[in-house]
């Protein structure tokens, strides 16, 4: 497991009470290893990340995307034979382009898990994070990228209770570019905006609709840029909506803003608890 935070490190955490005998690990920060080890999620604390791949038969790289990147070119002359790779990462078209470049193409499949949190660092892993969470997996073009897209699929449903789909690479950045990028993006500049309202007072509507803005804005600047189109096209319609809400307002329009409402909480209501 390469990155020891939230995501990573529960991914780790499941793995040993599933069952799994050994999980290497590796943080740069010292201290998040050490809790990671400490809280048995781990059973061995590696001082580097070619350390960590070495020992494994499947490697999960769980740091931040752009680090992703590049410790995909690294991988290669770490991996023992027959040894797999997998991401976490929540844009995919870029990573498995890179793990074919890489020439990765027979030992990758990417993952992406819906068990995102706005939290960070270990201390935000759960033991039960990716039980029966959707997790995406995207295949590479290779001609082994099936059977590796299988058997990552039987690790996040076999020993993590998770329900992996598969998923092309370039789908699944278009939609995820509208559900959840574009809510991201959503939230963040209406904390921005509500920020500027100096000596308010804001009730559970404004924590409720800002939550994902405390999410890591250094992540979040990587994932936008990596999928920079999809999420381009998908503002483009978010500012569309507002112009028109701001459009039936400034023309005294009650009915078309009571309709545009209306829409949307019927959408909204259609979703499970």
């Amino acid at each position: 497991m390469i990155g020891l935070g939230a995501l990573g490190g529960s991914v780790a955490w499941q793995a040993r009470l599933a069952g799994i005998p050994r999980v290497w690990g590796f943080s740069p920060d010292p201290a998040e290893a050490a809790s990671a080890l400490r809280s048995a999620a781990i059973t061995h604390a590696a001082d580097a990340p070619a350390a960590a791949v070495r020992a494994a038969d499947l490697v999960v790289l769980a740091a931040p995307p752009g680090a992703n990147l590049s410790l995909l070119d690294q991988l290669t002359s770490w991996l023992r034979p027959g040894a797999l790779v997998t991401d976490v990462t929540s844009v995919k078209l870029a990573v498995v382009r890179r793990a074919e470049a890489a020439g990765l193409g027979a030992r990758f499949a990417g993952s992406h898990p819906l068990a995102g949190t706005h939290a960070s660092g270990f201390s935000a892993a759960r033991t039960d994070l990716l039980r029966g969470a959707v997790v995406y997996v995207t295949p590479t073009s290779d001609p082994a990228g099936a059977q590796v897209a299988r058997e990552v699929m039987n690790f996040w449903s076999d020993v993590m209770g998770a329900e992996p789909v598969l998923m092309d690479a370039e789908a699944h950045d278009r939609q995820l570019a509208w559900t959840s990028h574009l809510p991201q993006a959503a939230a963040s500049i209406l904390a921005s905006v509500l920020a500027r309202q100096v000596g308010a007072s804001f009730g559970t509507g404004a924590r409720d609709t800002t939550r994902l803005a405390a999410s890591s804005p250094a992540m979040w600047s990587e994932l936008f840029a990596l999928n920079r189109e999809a999420v381009l096209a998908a503002l483009a319609e978010l500012e569309s909506e507002l112009e028109t809400l701001r459009s039936h307002l400034a023309s005294g329009d009650d009915a078309a803003v009571r309709a545009l409402l209306e829409r949307a909480r019927s959408w909204r209501s259609g979703f499970t608890p």
